[in-house]
């Protein structure tokens, strides 16, 4: 079995898992208020040697300290009038944020199977999801396209 074929198929599933939860909760992600909305973001963007983010629990406020793209994010979505922006240190905090705000929508950012995985968790929730995947991935120095952060932000 060629292990590298048998790892893309499975990022594919989860791109087309993804793409496919998009386009379902499309529609009541942009009837939803910005100001119901949540971002989440992986703390993998986070550049850690300058980071000025503030720990809180099972999460990081950022502190836009200019040293990764998270700050430029959190510009943005409180220009657009998002309710909060979290940095994530893993997708199992979710749930107890999700509990305790209670927002109508949020905007993750993921690769794709963490992506995928936030989308199950968030199944019974009725919370309007939209996700954007990292445009490089790992467990740390990860990145992402603002351009497709900026296009999901502004629905």
């Amino acid at each position: 079995m060629n292990l590298c074929k048998n790892k893309t198929s499975k990022i594919e599933n989860y791109k087309k898992f993804t793409q496919k939860q998009n386009k379902i909760f499309a529609k009541s992600f942009i009837n939803t208020p910005v100001g119901k909305r949540v971002i989440f973001m992986p703390h993998c963007m986070r550049n850690v040697k300058v980071c000025k983010a503030v720990e809180h629990g099972s999460y990081y406020i950022c502190a836009c300290c200019g040293g990764c793209k998270i700050g430029q994010i959190y510009e943005m979505a409180k220009s657009l009038g998002y309710r909060e922006l979290f940095i994530l240190k893993g997708g199992r905090a979710i749930l107890k944020i999700i509990d305790e705000i209670k927002p109508e929508a949020v905007v993750g950012a993921a690769c794709f199977f963490e992506g995928k995985e936030a989308f199950v968790l968030l199944k019974d929730k009725k919370i309007a999801v939209q996700f954007v995947a990292l445009s490089r991935d790992g467990c740390a120095d990860t990145d992402i396209n603002i351009e497709d952060v900026k296009e999901i932000l502004k629905q």
